[in-house]
């Protein structure tokens, strides 16, 4: 499902406009984003968890010559699905 699609379900799903649903989506992405730019976490109960998962310093290597390379500390989005939408999921 692609983001027109999804538009598209949340619109009939919740009975209001395209237009409505996309301002909505965009809002939700918006503000998640923004709370894991702060290092913040966003908890939705029973669908899952939005967080910032650290990534220490390393070295790495370069697959073509072999030679060691330092790889700088990250930081990455991360979801962690909640018990509800996991269950969900693996309903037969």
């Amino acid at each position: 499902m692609n983001k027109t699609e999804l538009v598209a379900a949340m619109a009939d799903q919740a009975g209001i406009s395209k237009k409505d649903a996309e301002k909505a989506l965009k809002a939700f992405t918006d503000v998640v984003s923004e709370e894991l730019k702060n290092d913040g976490k966003v908890q939705l109960v029973g669908f899952g968890t939005f967080e910032v998962s650290k990534r220490s310093a390393r070295e790495g290597r370069n697959p073509q010559t072999g030679e060691v390379m330092p790889i700088a500390a990250s930081k990455a989005p991360k979801f962690k699905a909640g018990k509800a939408l996991k269950d969900l999921v693996n309903e037969e």
